[in-house]
C-alpha cells in the first residue's frame, strides 16, 4: 500500500492510500480508504453531503426525464440503423440521446438471414463436437443462477462467433461507438477508437418454453478496485477532490491504465460498450436485457458508500469475487429508471455504456428463441493489449480464455475457426500485427 500524491493543479489535499492488489484485512482497508476519502473531499472546502447532493440531483433530473418519456410511450433506449453509422448520417439528436442515455439499439447490424445462419452454424458446431453429451454443467456461480441446461454456452472459437467479431460491420459499429468517448486527453490517447481488441465472450441460446430466473441489478466495471486502485482514484478524481461538477462518465482518462482485483467475476479488458448481437427475434417481454440508462448513475455509486448511514467497513455491499450490486437498500433512486431494450431482431445489436447499472428480467415459457452472441467494444489500449497475449494463447489451443472458467470443451474441436481464416481486422485484433 502506498500513497497517491495530490493533484498538481489546484490545492494541495490529502493523499489517498491505494492498494494495488487485493488488500488481505479488507475491512480494514475500507475502512482507511473511506476515512481518506471522506478527507480528501473536506479538504477540498466541501462536505461529502454536499458533493453526493450534486451528484444525486443530476441523476434525479435523468430518472425524472426516463419516467416521463416512459409516460409519453416513447421507447427509452436509442435506435439507430446501422445505414446511417456507415454512411455518417446518424443525426444530431440520435447522437445526444446516446451521450444522454448511454445506450444503443443497432438495427440492421447483420442481415438478418447471415445472422439466422450463424446461429444454425453455432447448433452444427456444438452438435458435431458432442457438446450436449460432455457439458459439465454451468462453469461459474454467476451466470449458473439463470438455470441454464445450457443456457449460457462456454464456446469462444466458432466460425460464427469469429466471422462476426472481425467483420468491417461490427468495426464500424464499434468505432461510432468508442468515438463517444473522449479518447484522449491530458496529453495521453487512453485508447484507438479504430481499432478493437476483440474480446471473447460466450453465446447464450434460450429455447421456447425456458424458465428463467434472469440476473439481478448489477455492474461490470470493477468492484473495491475502483475505489482502491491508483489509476481509478484518478479517473474518478472529481468525485473526490471538490470538482464533482466536471465528473465525465464519457472521460476515458486513467480507465485504460490500472490494474482488477482478480475474481470469478471480473473483465481484464477495458470495454466502452458492453454489447450483444441477436441471433433471433426476440420481444421486449421474453426476459430481456434492462439497463439503468444513466451513465451519470456511476458518481451516485461511488459517492454512496461515504455517507454516514453506511458502515465504516461497508461500499454498499460491493466487494471482491462477486459482481458490484444495485440494490433498494442503498440505490433505490437509480432502480427507478430501469428500462427495457424494445423487440429486437435477428442481425439487430444491442450496447450499454460499461459502468451502466443492468439486469435480465426472468422469464416463464418463453416465446420463441433467445439467443445472442456476446461482442462488446473493447479498444486497443494497454489494458486490452496485455490481455490479447493470453486471448491468442486461447485462440491457438481452443482454450477458454482466462477471463472464463477453465472448461476447454473446443480443444479437441477440428472444426473451430482456424488463424488461416483470420483477416486484418482479426490479426490486429489479435495483436499478430500492428
Amino acid at each position: 500500500m502506498t500513497d497517491i500524491a495530490a493533484p498538481a493543479a489546484g490545492t494541495a489535499l490529502p493523499a489517498l492510500p491505494h492498494w494495488e492488489s487485493t488488500p488481505t484485512d479488507l475491512p480494514a482497508a475500507i475502512r482507511e480508504v473511506k476515512a481518506a476519502l471522506r478527507a480528501r473531499i473536506e479538504a477540498s472546502g466541501r462536505s461529502v453531503e454536499e458533493v453526493f447532493a450534486v451528484m444525486e440531483q443530476r441523476v434525479a433530473a435523468q430518472v425524472a426525464d426516463i419516467a416521463a418519456a416512459k409516460e409519453r410511450g416513447e421507447t427509452v433506449w436509442p435506435v439507430v440503423e446501422y445505414a446511417d453509422i456507415e454512411a455518417g448520417t446518424v443525426s444530431a439528436e440520435d447522437l445526444a440521446r446516446l451521450h444522454r442515455r448511454g445506450c444503443l439499439v443497432v438495427r440492421g447490424h447483420f442481415d438478418r438471414e447471415q445472422a439466422l445462419g450463424w446461429d444454425r452454424d453455432i447448433v452444427d458446431y456444438v452438435e458435431s463436437n458432442r457438446f450436449f453429451e460432455s457439458y459439465r454443467g454451468p462453469g461459474d456461480d454467476f451466470f449458473g443462477s439463470v438455470g441454464s441446461k445450457p443456457e449460457i454456452y462456454p464456446v469462444y472459437w466458432s466460425r460464427a462467433q469469429m466471422q462476426a467479431r472481425q467483420s468491417d460491420r461490427m468495426a464500424r459499429v464499434q468505432a461510432f461507438l468508442n468515438s463517444q468517448w473522449t479518447s484522449t486527453s491530458e496529453g495521453v490517447e487512453w485508447f484507438d477508437a479504430g481499432r478493437d481488441s476483440l474480446y471473447p465472450d460466450r453465446i447464450r441460446r434460450r429455447p421456447p418454453g425456458a424458465d428463467s430466473a434472469g440476473l439481478g441489478t448489477h455492474l461490470d466495471p470493477g468492484t473495491l478496485d475502483l475505489w482502491m486502485t491508483e489509476a481509478y482514484q484518478k479517473a474518478f478524481r472529481h468525485l473526490f477532490d471538490g470538482t464533482v461538477e466536471q465528473y465525465d462518465p464519457w472521460d476515458a482518462a486513467h480507465r485504460t491504465a490500472g490494474p482488477q482485483y482478480p475474481g470469478s467475476t471480473m473483465c481484464s479488458a477495458f470495454r466502452t460498450f458492453h454489447g450483444w448481437t441477436a441471433l433471433s427475434d426476440i420481444d421486449h417481454d421474453q426476459g430481456v436485457l434492462h439497463t439503468v440508462p444513466i451513465p451519470e448513475a456511476m458518481g451516485y455509486l461511488m459517492l454512496r458508500p461515504l455517507l454516514a448511514d453506511v458502515p465504516d467497513d461497508d461500499m454498499c455491499g460491493v466487494t471482491v469475487n462477486q459482481v458490484f450490486p444495485a440494490n433498494q437498500k442503498w440505490h433505490s433512486l437509480l432502480l427507478e429508471a430501469l428500462s427495457g431494450i424494445p423487440d429486437v431482431r435477428a442481425g439487430d445489436s444491442v450496447w450499454w455504456h460499461c459502468d451502466m447499472i443492468h439486469s435480465v428480467a426472468p422469464v416463464q415459457n418463453q416465446q420463441g428463441w433467445g439467443n445472442v452472441m456476446y461482442i462488446p467494444a473493447a479498444p486497443w489500449c494497454p489494458r486490452n493489449e496485455r490481455y490479447a497475449a493470453e486471448v491468442r494463447e486461447a485462440f491457438r489451443t481452443g482454450s477458454s480464455p482466462s477471463d472464463f472458467p477453465g472448461e476447454h470443451y473446443e480443444r479437441t474441436w477440428p472444426n473451430r475457426f482456424a488463424a488461416a481464416e483470420l483477416n486484418r481486422t482479426g490479426r490486429r485484433g489479435l495483436g499478430l500485427e500492428p
